[in-house]
């Protein structure tokens, strides 16, 4: 297995120079890209105070009261067809309950993507057009308003407004770059570890059974707590793929582990269940075919996260995804499931997991063709027992001393072999 590994790296090498080949184009094309109205502002926040929904399956209005006047823009996306609102950054200080999907609308999510912008994601329960968009004066003299019109079109009408318009959402991939969160300088026999926070921004991911706390706020205090310890290890160097609330698209996470030569990303999650009695830990690795039915349904909400987020899908041409897959498979896939079994031999007796908690799936956010990558599930934020876990500091600690002794370990059998 470690011979592959040698063998791996000396043509991970040759993909990284073609990889950041590729970036640099990226980036290039990104700062041709032109300035649209939910560009960056240099003032405070939006405030956007209050909010409400009314109409039918024909006809659905949404108003959103804001303190000072917002910039917007719209477009729109298929498959499946959604509005997609891009504002400047905007702290939405609403009750959730004000926004509820009705009519026309199925869900609708709203949040920040970055520390510049923000958006709001109307998923439309069948093919529908804004009839007005505009903003206006609130009466009373307490700011402006963001009023929203949609009624129902055929689906030719909709396919028309897709490819007609102006906004593309071109080289996502490449978007934060230009913030990419550094490890420490490295030295030889380093190994570098990313530690990816799963969900953030207006992907909330999961919500608690009792305390409603949001997916998201977990996994990035895991991460934190995780990368803290990692770092205290001499021989490795562990950085966050987002160090505070902001949305990253799953080929975004991927891209900043590979820009910053991780020998490791671990991906940590706390998702929920329909059956609220499973709890404890599990463990993903990817594969082309899912382990299970837990696991495939898993991974295919894992895998919204960009359309919750409302990114346009990007389709790679079907030899090219084929190359990847392959080469996760051939290269990688073997020392993936060498950490996993890693991760699971610390949990033994320490911290509960599911039933076979080594599990597998097609998780895009694990397909760097030449970084080992898991996902792990820390526990079930359906399950109130495993909800308290997670929100207790201490046991998070512990969580980040057993993972390090993981990562210890696999380190010390990859040198061991040469790797």
């Amino acid at each position: 297995m470690f011979k592959r590994a040698r063998i791996a790296a000396k043509s991970a090498t040759r993909r990284s120079t073609f990889a950041r080949r590729v970036v640099t184009a990226a980036l290039i094309a990104v700062c041709l890209l032109p300035v649209v109205a939910g560009s960056a502002e240099t003032r405070d926040p939006l405030l956007a105070y209050g909010a409400r929904i009314i109409g039918d399956d024909a006809r659905t209005r949404i108003v959103i009261d804001f303190d000072r006047e917002p910039r917007f823009s719209v477009h729109y996306i298929a498959n499946p067809e959604r509005i997609v609102v891009d504002l400047p950054a905007t702290a939405f200080g609403f009750p959730a309950k004000d926004l509820t999907a009705r009519g026309l609308f199925k869900d609708i999510r709203y949040g920040k993507m970055d520390e510049e912008s923000a958006r709001i994601v109307l998923t439309t329960a069948r093919p529908v057009k804004l009839a007005l968009a505009k903003v206006q004066p609130d009466e009373a003299g307490k700011g402006h308003r963001l009023v929203l019109e949609a009624e129902m079109i055929d689906k030719q009408a909709f396919a028309e407004l897709v490819k007609t318009q102006s906004w593309k959402d071109q080289a996502e991939a490449a978007q934060t770059t230009s913030a990419i969160p550094a490890p420490e300088k490295t030295a030889p026999g380093d190994i570098v570890i990313a530690v990816d926070a799963g969900h953030g921004g207006i992907d909330t991911g999961a919500v608690g059974v009792d305390t409603k706390t949001e997916e998201k706020q977990v996994t990035l205090a895991f991460a934190k707590a995780l990368t803290d310890r990692l770092n205290k290890e001499p021989g490795i160097k562990a950085f966050l793929t987002r160090e505070d609330d902001e949305f990253l698209s799953l080929s975004q996470r991927v891209l900043i582990a590979r820009q910053n030569h991780a020998g490791l990303f671990i991906s940590l999650h706390a998702d929920t269940l329909k059956q609220k009695d499973i709890r404890g830990s599990t463990v993903y690795t990817i594969s082309d075919k899912a382990s299970d039915k837990l696991a495939a349904d898993l991974a295919e909400r894992e895998n919204l996260s960009d359309q919750i987020a409302g990114k346009e899908t990007v389709t790679e041409p079907p030899e090219v995804a084929d190359i990847l897959l392959d080469l996760t498979r051939r290269e990688t896939q073997a020392f993936s499931i060498s950490l996993a079994e890693s991760v699971l031999n610390s949990f033994r007796d320490q911290v509960g997991t599911i039933n076979n908690p080594h599990r597998h799936a097609g998780f895009r956010v694990l397909q760097a063709p030449d970084v080992p990558s898991i996902l792990l599930e820390l526990g079930f934020l359906s399950n109130a027992d495993d909800e308290k876990l997670l929100l207790d500091e201490t046991w998070r600690g512990k969580i980040a001393d057993l993972l390090t002794d993981a990562v210890k370990r696999y380190r010390t059998g990859v040198m061991a072999n040469g790797g």
